[in-house]
């Protein structure tokens, strides 16, 4: 399987997902990461997905064929954003980048991991896309 090469997340994408783990809290956030032109740049919601204080359901039947996703990203209600086991079956699954943000949600409080749960040290990037741009898969 041939790995993706990110550059780094975009400010205004990572501020959606602290944002969003904010909103659902203290039930987890789940969703997938896309990129643009080699920057985590979207955020994929699924259909059918359950989420609760102690974990986040994704249905991964339901990403369109056509869709691609680079990993996954994730809350956890406390202020611990290490993976547990659960997570990395899922990192196992879909992609090489995942995001976990914790408790208090700020700048501070996410980290990357690849999917074999290993850090790994991404950039945040202040660009933005233009809206007409399509994506790059």
């Amino acid at each position: 399987m041939k790995i993706k090469k990110i550059m780094g997340i975009a400010k205004d994408t990572l501020n959606f997902i602290l944002e969003a783990s904010r909103s659902t809290h203290p039930n987890e956030f789940v969703g997938l990461l896309q990129t643009e032109k080699e920057v985590i740049a979207n955020i994929i919601l699924l259909p059918g997905t359950i989420s609760s204080n102690t974990s986040a359901v994704i249905r991964l039947e339901m990403l369109p064929m056509d869709l691609y996703s680079v990993g996954s990203v994730h809350s956890h209600p406390t202020q611990n954003k290490t993976p547990s086991l659960a997570d990395l079956r899922m990192f196992s699954k879909k992609g090489d980048y995942h995001i976990i943000a914790c408790y208090p949600y700020d700048e501070q409080s996410w980290a990357c991991y690849d999917r074999l749960g290993n850090r790994r040290d991404i950039k945040v990037l202040n660009i933005k896309f233009d809206e007409n741009e399509e994506l790059l898969w």
